[in-house]
């Protein structure tokens, strides 16, 4: 039996006019780098001709696979189908349109069995990556679908890529649900893995067929990620349940934040007759020192700060970050007790949780930015 060193899933649904040049182009590649790979194809029973195409190609490429799939139709259902049936220990997913350069396969496998890498994905949104022929829609389609991804993964910079390779291991023991188009998600909430590198590509628009996005991938999107999170709470050995520890931890240090924000608000308000939108300034400002000191010692604590700068450089940063949650929670004061009535405590506390999601998810991506962001 063939020890294969990687297999490479390509799912397929009508790709008729795609298949055989993108088995030739990854089973040359492999050969020419001296990979010895399993290509295997993940069908979902098309009926264009695709599945005719691939039995050829059988007769004359060595490790060629096929799995035809007549129930439960959907690329991530493919894809997970693919796993479980996959020989090697190091798999690949790859789109059948060459939107996905083949010709970054060896980098891939070299990150993982050389480097030691858990899962490797290819982003279109970081340094040196890009994406071509897309409408103004789809790209704030999927901009929108990579930033809400991004709660839960922060440190990656497109947790929605379809091009990425993983030790076999890391779904090993994974519940997944598979659905809609962004299998990786599942992947990165429900797998377990600690390290993990992203490769810089070029996106490019399928050369020929249909494409495949429609709004209900959206709508699984969204189920997704709720999938995710509920499963992260109950599975603490997950990459995302350390994410969740994290804006407790935010949250908690929040907390105190509105205790000391509310406390100095009334003394300096009632005690000292001053007008309380410039009282709330005072309390506003000691409640970011505070919080401040709370989030680098305790929320932060296990981040690897050596190359953020010193504890003042993260101050600095957190206040400006934070002086646009100030800007939000002195507007929504002043709006609501200035128009709706409602009593300037309430106010401020309403306005206090408006803000905390921009000051949480900001502050992650700048003030305690891990180094593989």
């Amino acid at each position: 039996m063939i020890k294969y060193d990687i297999s490479v899933i390509i799912p397929t649904f009508n790709e008729a006019e795609n298949i055989e040049n993108i088995i030739r182009a990854v089973s040359g590649i492999l050969t020419d780098k001296n990979i010895t790979g399993e290509i295997l194809v993940v069908d979902d029973d098309s009926g264009d001709g695709t599945k005719d195409i691939v039995r050829r190609l059988q007769d004359s490429i060595s490790g060629l696979n096929f799995i035809i799939r007549e129930e439960d139709h959907g690329l991530s259902q493919s894809v997970v189908e693919g796993f479980e049936k996959a020989q090697a220990d190091i798999i690949q997913v790859i789109d059948a349109d060459f939107s996905h350069p083949p010709q970054l396969i060896p980098d891939f496998y070299k990150s993982i069995k050389e480097d030691g890498f858990d899962i490797v994905i290819g982003s279109r949104y970081m340094k040196g990556g890009d994406i071509k022929n897309w409408p103004v829609k789809r790209r704030i389609i999927s901009l929108g679908a990579t930033a809400f991804g991004r709660v839960l993964f922060p440190e990656i910079t497109d947790p929605v890529s379809g091009f990425f390779a993983i030790k076999k291991e890391v779904i090993a023991n994974a519940r997944m649900k598979p659905r809609g188009y962004k299998i990786l998600m599942e992947v990165l909430g429900k797998g377990t893995w600690e390290k993990a590198k992203e490769i810089p590509f070029i996106f490019k628009d399928r050369e020929e067929g249909e494409s495949k996005l429609k709004l209900s991938t959206m709508i699984d999107y969204i189920l997704q990620c709720t999938d995710i999170g509920v499963y992260a709470l109950k599975n603490h050995n997950t990459y995302a349940w350390k994410e969740w520890k994290k804006i407790f931890k935010f949250g908690l240090v929040g907390a105190s934040g509105i205790v000391v924000n509310t406390g100095i608000l009334y003394a300096v308000t009632e005690y000292f007759g001053i007008y309380y939108m410039i009282s709330s300034v005072f309390a506003i400002e000691a409640s970011i020192a505070t919080n401040f000191i709370l989030n680098d010692t305790w929320t932060f604590d296990g981040a690897n700060k050596s190359h953020m700068g010193s504890r003042w450089k993260r101050f600095v940063s957190f206040q400006l970050i934070s002086v646009c949650g100030v800007g939000i929670n002195l507007l929504v004061l002043f709006a609501l007790t200035e128009f709706a009535g409602i009593y300037y405590l309430f106010s401020n506390i309403v306005g206090i949780f408006i803000a905390f999601a921009w000051n949480f998810l900001v502050n992650r991506h700048i003030t305690w930015k891990n180094k593989t962001e």
